[in-house]
């Protein structure tokens, strides 16, 4: 599947473009997105998905969220701790900014 670099723009330029040290590095088949070195978020198959934790896991199951699941070789599902912001977050730029802060914040944590 190739990647959709128009997303990966946006959500990097535009939605983030005003937050310090925002960087984005492409990893299996989409992006890592980094705040000072450290990943809270991932873009694959063009959803955009934020570190999710104890600290700010109610914040997405409110918002009927749920976590980024892939599937290995061997059939298996994987769920990772990375939860899609849905799309009317990401129009609105300050709820939106407010969920990378607390998602960058479980990263660190969970770096530590």
């Amino acid at each position: 599947m190739a990647k959709d670099k128009s997303f990966h723009d946006y959500i990097v330029y535009d939605l983030l473009g005003d937050a310090p040290d925002i960087t984005s590095r492409a990893m299996f088949g989409g992006w890592a997105i980094y705040k000072s070195g450290i990943i809270f978020g991932i873009i694959v198959a063009g959803e955009l998905y934020f570190k999710v934790g104890d600290r700010n896991r109610s914040d997405f199951e409110k918002m009927e969220s749920h976590p980024f699941v892939y599937t290995k070789k061997d059939g298996k599902p994987i769920t990772m701790s990375y939860w899609l912001v849905p799309e009317e977050i990401m129009e609105d730029k300050e709820k939106f900014y407010d969920l990378m802060v607390g998602s960058v914040a479980v990263s660190r944590k969970q770096k530590s």
